[in-house]
Parts: C-alpha cells; sequence; structure tokens
C-alpha cells in the first residue's frame, strides 16, 4: 500500500518525530506556504526516486510492481555510473529549485536526506572496483534463483511467460558478472581463495537436476511448476509453460552458468590468500572508507579495534556473574565448551529439530507482539513470518537474516533461519537472534519504516549499516528490558549473540587495517565466544570479503544505547520509553549523526 499525503497530516498523525525536529525549525516552517514546499519536495524527490527505479526491474518486482517484469538488472559497471549521474543531475536540480529555509523541520530533514545519499553514493562509486563481484557471502549464481522464487509471483499466463523470459535474461547477468570479474583481476582485486569453492558448489546446485539431468526437479524448475500448476488456465497452456521454462533452463540459462562457472576456475589459481582489504591497492584508504560509508561517522580502525577489546572484556565479566548464578565452576571458556557440547542445549539434528527451532523461533517473535504496544506507540501493518533458508542456498546464506516485505501487503517480512546443520545451532541464542531478525528489530524497523505516511520514497525503503544493524542489536538487549530472557542460560544466550558483535569490531579492524590473517581472527573467535566452529568459520571468511560492515552492529547498537542514557537522565520522569523509539524509528532510517540531533532535540522539547 502507498500512502502519499501532506506534510501537515504527517505532523498530525506523528506528532513526536516531527516534534523531535522542532530545533530546525524557522519562524515560517509551520506555515502553509511552508507545507506547501515541503509537498513540492516530496514530489520531486518522489520523481527522483521513480528515475532510479526505473533503472532496476529487481527492485521494482521486489516492491511488488510488475513493470518489467519480464527483464533483471544490468549488472555492468557502466549502469552504476549511469545511476550515480542521475542522482548527481537531480541534486543539482534540487539545489537550484528550492531554498531549505522555506522548508518546514521535517522537509530540511528530506533535503539533508537526499544531499547525504547523492554524496555517499559519490564516495561509494571512487571505490566500486575495489568490491569483489562474487563472494562466498554473496553470488549472483545464488542471487537470481533466490529473486525468482521468492519475489517473482505468477497470477497468469503473462506472469509466467515473464519468469521464463527472465530465465533467458540470466545468460546476459553471468556474461556481465563474469567480464567485471575477469576486469578486477586485471586490476589485481582478487577475491580470497575461499571465495570459489563454495559459489561454484551453489552454481552446481542451482544447474542439477530436471531439466538439466535425471532426476527430481530443479530449484527454478520446481518454483516454476508449483507456480504455474497453482495458475486458472487449460492444461495443454500449462505444460507448454513448463516446457518453454525447460528450454529456457537448458539453453541460455545453462550457457550463462557454464560462463561463470568457467571463468571462476580461470580465475581460482590466481587467488593465493586470503588477506584483507590492506593487500588491495590503496587498501587502507578503502578501508577507511568503508568504515566511514557503514558507520555514517567519522571512527578509525584503530578506535575500532580499541572499542571491541573493550566491549569483549565488559561482556566476559557479565558471562561470568551469570555463570556464578548458575552454580558453574569452570572458566568461562569452559562454559562455552559445556553449551556447545552438551546435547541439552542443541536441536536434534533431523526435521523434527529443525521444526522445532522454527516454532521457538515464532513463539519468541508472538511474545514480544502480546508486550509490544507498552514498549512502541505504533506497531507494523506487514505481517511476519518465520522460514527456513533453502536447501540449495544453505551454503552461502547468512546464520539468519530479514527480508522486507512488499509495500502492498503482497510478501510478508520474513525472518530467516539457517538450518543446514543443527549441531551447530545452540538454543541459548535463538531467542536474541529472533527479537533481532523479527521483532522488535529489524521487522519493526524496516517494514515502520515503510508505512510512514508523508515521507519520500526514497526514505521507504532505504538504508543505513550503523542504523539497520545498530537497531537489530539493541532490540536483543530490549527483550531483556522487556522482561524476556527468563532462563538464565537464555540470557547467557544473549550476551553471547553480543559478544559476537564485539568480537566483530576485533576481528574486522585486525584482519583489515592491522594485517591479521584468516586464522588468527579465527582463533580469536573460538578463543572468546559462544559461536560454533562452522559459524566462527562463516563469520570470518564473510568479513573478510565486506571490509567494514561487521563493525556497524555495536558502532550503532552503543549510539543508540548512548543516546538513550542521555535521555534518561535529562529528561528524568518525563522520559517516555515509547516516545524516544518513536524517534529513533518513527523517521525511518538515518545516519548516526542525524539521528543523534533529533533525539537531542527530542529532549529539548520534552524538557520545556
Amino acid at each position: 500500500m502507498k500512502i502519499r499525503v501532506s506534510i501537515a497530516l504527517l505532523m498530525a498523525s506523528c506528532a513526536l518525530p516531527v516534534a523531535a525536529l522542532a530545533h530546525q525549525a524557522a519562524p515560517h516552517a509551520s506555515t502553509p506556504a511552508a507545507q506547501t514546499e515541503d509537498q513540492r519536495l516530496v514530489t520531486f524527490l518522489d520523481e527522483a526516486f521513480e528515475e532510479q527505479l526505473a533503472l532496476s526491474p529487481e527492485f521494482q518486482t521486489a516492491l511488488g510492481r510488475k513493470t518489467n517484469y519480464d527483464k533483471l538488472d544490468r549488472y555492468t559497471d557502466a549502469a552504476s555510473v549511469e545511476a550515480q549521474a542521475l542522482a548527481e543531475a537531480r541534486l543539482a536540480k534540487m539545489k537550484a529549485d528550492f531554498d531549505p529555509a522555506k522548508l518546514s523541520p521535517a522537509g530540511k530533514l528530506n533535503y539533508r536526506l537526499f544531499e547525504y545519499n547523492v554524496d555517499q553514493g559519490r564516495k561509494a562509486q571512487q571505490w566500486r572496483g575495489h568490491r569483489y563481484v562474487v563472494t562466498n557471502n554473496f553470488s549472483i549464481v545464488g542471487s537470481i534463483p533466490a529473486f525468482l522464487a521468492n519475489n517473482h509471483r505468477i497470477a497468469t499466463v503473462a506472469d509466467a511467460e515473464a519468469y521464463i523470459a527472465r530465465i533467458r535474461e540470466t545468460e546476459r547477468v553471468m556474461n556481465e558478472v563474469t567480464a567485471r570479474l575477469k576486469a578486477q583481476v586485471v586490476a589485481g582485486i582478487i577475491p580470497p581463495k575461499f571465495v570459489f569453492e563454495p559459489v561454484k558448489a551453489d552454481a552446481r546446485n542451482v544447474i542439477s537436476g530436471a531439466p538439466f539431468a535425471d532426476g527430481k526437479d530443479s530449484t527454478i524448475l520446481a518454483d516454476f511448476r508449483k507456480k504455474v500448476e497453482a495458475l486458472d488456465a487449460p492444461a495443454d497452456v500449462k505444460k507448454k509453460l513448463v516446457a518453454d521454462a525447460s528450454a529456457a533452463l537448458t539453453g541460455p540459462f545453462k550457457r550463462g552458468y557454464d560462463t561463470i562457472l568457467a571463468a571462476l576456475d580461470e580465475v581460482e589459481p590466481k587467488a593465493t590468500t586470503n588477506n584483507g582489504a590492506w593487500a588491495l591497492p590503496n587498501g587502507q584508504d578503502f578501508y577507511s572508507a568503508s568504515l566511514e560509508q557503514m558507520n555514517t561517522t567519522a571512527i578509525t580502525g584503530d578506535e575500532v579495534h580499541r572499542i571491541g577489546l573493550a566491549e569483549v572484556d565488559r561482556i566476559h565479566g557479565e558471562m561470568r556473574a551469570i555463570m556464578k548464578q548458575v552454580g558453574f565452576t569452570g572458566t568461562l571458556q569452559q562454559f562455552f565448551r559445556e553449551l556447545k557440547t552438551n546435547p541439552k542445549y542443541q536441536y536434534s539434528n533431523d526435521a523434527a529439530g529443525r521444526e522445532h527451532y522454527l516454532k521457538d523461533a515464532g513463539a519468541f517473535v508472538d511474545q514480544v507482539m502480546a508486550a509490544a504496544p507498552k514498549w512502541f506507540n505504533r506497531l507494523p501493518k506487514a505481517p511476519l513470518e518465520v522460514r527456513a533458508v533453502e536447501e540449495w542456498r544453505q551454503a552461502t546464506a547468512p546464520i539468519a537474516f530479514y527480508n522486507p516485505p512488499t509495500p502492498d501487503g503482497s510478501r510478508p517480512g520474513i525472518y530467516y533461519v539457517n538450518l543446514s546443520d543443527m549441531t551447530q545451532v545452540l538454543k541459548p541464542q535463538i531467542e536474541a537472534i529472533s527479537y533481532h531478525e523479527g521483532a522488535p528489530g529489524h521487522h519493526f524497523q524496516i517494514a515502520l519504516a515503510q508505512e510512514l505516511p508523508g515521507v519520500p520514497k526514497f526514505r521507504l525503503f532505504g538504508g543505513y549499516g550503523a542504523y539497520n544493524e545498530g537497531w537489530g542489536l539493541y532490540a536483543e538487549g530490549l527483550g531483556k528490558d522487556m522482561g524476556f530472557y527468563q532462563d538464565p542460560y537464555s540470557d547467557f544466550g544473549r550476551l553471547s549473540t553480543e559478544l559476537w558483535r564485539a568480537i566483530r569490531l576485533v576481528t574486522d579492524s585486525g584482519m583489515h587495517s592491522k594485517q591479521w590473517t584468516r586464522e588468527q581472527a579465527i582463533d580469536y573467535f573460538k578463543a572468546n565466544s559462544l559461536l560454533s566452529d562452522r559459524d566462527v568459520v562463516k563469520e570470518v571468511e564473510r568479513f573478510l570479503v565486506w571490509p567494514g560492515q561487521a563493525t556497524s552492529y555495536k558502532v550503532g547498537h552503543l549510539k543508540i544505547l548512548e543516546l538513550r542514557e542521555k535521555a534518561k537522565k535529562e529528561l528524568g520522569p518525563k522520559f517516555d520509553i515509547r516516545a524516544f523509539h518513536d524517534v529513533v524509528i518513527g523517521n525511518g532510517a538515518l545516519p548516526l549523526d542525524i539521528l543523534t540531533e533529533l533525539v537531542d532535540a527530542y529532549i529539548a522539547a520534552n524538557k520545556a
């Protein structure tokens, strides 16, 4: 559902977020003239959003639209340059056509955020060649099938034909990604050697089974057949659609996968190390830029490392207090071993164990939803589902993640969990992970943002690393404030997931700035965390290919906690946790520096 209303209505329906901007208001900010100018700016920014959206058929589909339904995105360097040029042109026009002094506080925020985003895009463009085209964390060979399965709905024969067209389009996409992969090699940007086998395994999984070989349907054919069988169409039409899809899969689709598999085989021998960003051309500058982009505030690798070590030490202390509470007399590392090896802290490694996990995760989400009105003034309208990651992409999928809903309600928010090996899943950690990825974490933050009235579209669907992940980690701790984690082992699990993010500060800065090896980072993780051995390796390898992102969780978390404590201290009995949450997530995603300004303004407004 798309909602376009005036800023006046936004101010009436979301009084706290707008009041939080009061310090920016000019004397005429609440006048009808300012409101009219605000709406003119929203219209302008929505046009800019639609221009960018037109470049991405996949994003159009993700939003529930069926425009360009038979196309996939362009994956060329030229496409990236074109998108930034379009944004720069819009920014120049905004500056020429709008005077910030004539806008209300809400309008000023829209202006600032658009300017900020274009500036960040400009900085990111300088380093686009340094970001690996194919990684164990994200590869086109897995993302295209996931996109078709999760986003491409088939309600008509035309929709099915568009799906088939996208199967054919995959060959072009694979050719484009292959060309960029080879261009990076020439520039000395070669992925670590551990990247190649899991990516190739994903690709081989996708092109196994019918129609590529005998056996059960392949991932894509099974998805297509299931959707087509549900159509209200003649049997012979459905049969032809499946035959056409099979031909597209064995033809252009398979050629595309063969092309990228051959390129991966060609490049793999040139990958001789598992080094971090420091080893790339201008690697230290690249890492510094990545830290700023991910954290939306100035921070150095040395600061990240220092904060991480301090947080690890603090959390270890709180863990030892729980060990004492439950009567465990050994060392912290021995307690970690007990939790990781004692079967009572694990689910059974079978279908029943996986179903048990999903049931537990759903129950944790449900108890949050029941208590949430005492902690939030607004709850998401979009439903939230808990799902297991599909088997074919388990090898490269994260431990858990959130997939946003569509604005039109055709797809719910989805909290995905990777259940490939239940011996590596620890029961005490499930509660915290559920609060982070589901409610009150990413679902409250992202689904609510999409439902904000009167806000330009670029803000409804955008995000900033430290803000998004900082809120997710904050939500884990909020669960304790809400009265959950009644089991001390589950509370220990909460601390273990916070520790996990603190260790990321140490290992990310270690690998990318201090020249730690992959093995050093793995050893540090194992010695200091409760994370399973499998997940430790996935963690380290995930962030070796994604410099800076690992730091955003704790940096954002610490900032939100700092702002909450400041509001509590200065407002005293006037402090209202629901009002505070309105400011933090009631304005959509924000850079940390701007979030700080809004909270300061909320404090000032409520002190009066």
